[in-house]
């Protein structure tokens, strides 16, 4: 086997490593070790935003062009980001048994999501990207009313559906220095509040953490209207 060749199995090894994740990310739902769950679940986040990065950096779809890297990719994404979850809600209580069916309408949503031909674009993601296991983080953290966690998943259910174009962190070049280095920074305090979830100030911290989802759904919606402009003025000059 060439340099290049190994090179390029060895980025599909590290995607793969995001199956282990997912198993070991089921043993503490079974065990109801939320913990050690919610570091898996960064670990799998972290694993996920870098594999893309080495793809491309190694040009492994075309050194390996028989094996694709993608639908591996999102065979352990649907795993980590919804299906598992899903279950995590009904495991940790987080949702009241009487309203435990809601849990059902992620990996039902995420499923149309990841199916979808346009799921990604080249700078964007096309609908609610599925960010279940982050949205499972601050729902068993910050313990929100029963109202309010149904009616936050079931919006973002919707959401999946609704074509809005939203960042792509490592694809999207529009702020995408700041972007990045704010995920960075993120990435840091959510994995404080993943090891100690059911720390006192665990709550404080991951409400304040919010300010960078709030960050990053407003420039999404503005990265979404740049988009349907450049789209639109496309059009006009061809037509």
């Amino acid at each position: 086997m060439t340099t290049k060749k190994l090179l390029a199995a060895s980025v599909h090894v590290y995607t793969s490593i995001g199956a282990v994740l997912a198993f070991v990310a089921a043993l503490a739902i079974l065990r109801g070790d939320v913990a050690l769950l919610l570091v898996m679940f960064w670990l799998a986040v972290f694993v996920d935003s870098t594999d893309g990065v080495l793809a491309r950096r190694f040009d492994v779809a075309n050194v390996l062009p028989g094996f694709n890297g993608r639908r591996l990719d999102d065979i352990i994404d649907y795993i980590t980001y919804a299906f598992l979850p899903a279950v995590a809600l009904v495991r940790f209580e987080v949702l009241p048994e009487a309203w435990q069916w809601v849990a059902a309408l992620l990996p039902l949503a995420s499923a149309y999501g990841f199916s979808q031909e346009l799921a990604k674009t080249e700078e964007s993601f096309v609908g609610f990207p599925s960010y279940w296991n982050v949205v499972f983080l601050y729902l068993y953290v910050l313990n929100l009313p029963t109202a309010w966690v149904i009616a936050i998943l079931v919006g973002l259910v919707v959401l999946v559906f609704v074509p809005i174009r939203y960042l792509y962190p490592s694809h999207t070049r529009w702020m995408q220095g700041v972007t990045i280095a704010a995920t960075c920074v993120y990435g840091v305090v959510v994995s404080a509040i993943c090891l100690y979830p059911d720390a006192p100030w665990a709550g404080s911290v991951a409400a304040i953490s919010l300010i960078y989802p709030a960050y990053y759904a407003g420039a999404s919606l503005w990265h979404h209207r740049q988009a349907v402009r450049h789209e639109r003025a496309t059009l006009n000059t061809i037509l």
